[in-house]
């Protein structure tokens, strides 16, 4: 190859690789923005939910452009984005929008602990900071080892049901079974955790929860406030231990069912403050 045609090819390989990430991203949903402005990458975004609350500065600096199952897709669109993330099938309506307009658009699904893990990794990647989110992943895991420890020390492991919504009631997903377990408790219909969708993790019969005999409720209304005072109204619950003992508690959906960085930080902080006051008070 010629000295001409070889710097040729080196300058065409530059303007082809040089910056190759997304530079415009809408993250349709919360956990995306805090991860990446934890990753360092926070100018990278053009547009969020109207649901983020993490970070706090995000709702300042970003315009809002969807709520979760909704979206403005005309502004979107002013905005000009390389990249949409959004989550799970309930966007996927808004994701084929967005596709048929020529956006690329990525939609995760992931429902567990590992798959929380995964997620930071793989949007790491996908901005060029792998190195980032590896360190960050190793600290929530760090984070989670730590909880995990003291949760063994527990006198007893509470029975935990966790409601993400009450009409009509529905138990909490995948990851936050896993939490509750991590945290010292054992989550109440495990099995219906593991149904990726929320049709699938209906309480029909509000006799379950009752039979079940939970030592502590744990509510998250997902997008409402909890009201515990209506939990111990239904007819039957004033007999369950959790309700009679006055261990119904809030944890807010933005710490605990958003499938990010703070389900494993703020959120199973929670959880295991919860239980752990609860099973303090079973033995006490």
């Amino acid at each position: 190859m010629t000295p001409a045609k070889s710097a040729t090819v080196a300058t065409a390989k530059s303007s082809f690789s040089s910056d190759p990430w997304p530079k415009r991203i809408v993250c349709l949903t919360e956990e995306s923005v805090e991860t990446l402005y934890l990753l360092g990458q926070e100018e990278r975004i053009v547009g969020i939910s109207g649901f983020v609350v993490r970070p706090t500065r995000a709702r300042r600096e970003k315009p809002k452009v969807s709520a979760f199952t909704s979206a403005k897709i005309d502004e979107i669109l002013a905005l000009r984005p390389d990249l949409v993330i959004g989550f799970s099938d309930i966007q996927a309506e808004i994701a084929a929008t967005l596709i048929r307009a020529g956006i690329e658009v990525w939609v995760s699904n992931h429902r567990t602990v590992a798959g929380i893990l995964a997620y930071i990794r793989r949007l790491g990647a996908w901005v060029g900071a792998s190195e980032q989110a590896a360190a960050l992943t190793a600290e929530l895991e760090a984070g989670l080892a730590a909880i995990a420890s003291r949760a063994a020390q527990l006198p007893v492991r509470p029975k935990v049901y966790f409601e993400e919504w009450d009409e009509p009631l529905i138990t909490g997903i995948g990851w936050v079974a896993e939490l509750i377990a991590l945290a010292g408790g054992e989550p109440l219909f495990a099995e219906r955790a593991a149904q990726p969708l929320a049709r699938d993790r209906i309480i029909a019969d509000p006799d379950e929860v009752v039979r079940a005999a939970p030592d502590l409720i744990i509510g998250s209304w997902c997008g409402k406030k909890f009201r515990p005072e209506v939990v111990a109204a239904r007819p039957g619950w004033g007999k369950i231990s959790a309700v009679a003992r006055g261990q119904v508690v809030e944890i807010k959906s933005a710490h605990i069912l958003q499938p990010g960085p703070a389900a494993l930080t703020e959120g199973v902080r929670q959880l295991a403050a919860a239980i752990e006051r609860a099973a303090q008070q079973l033995v006490g």
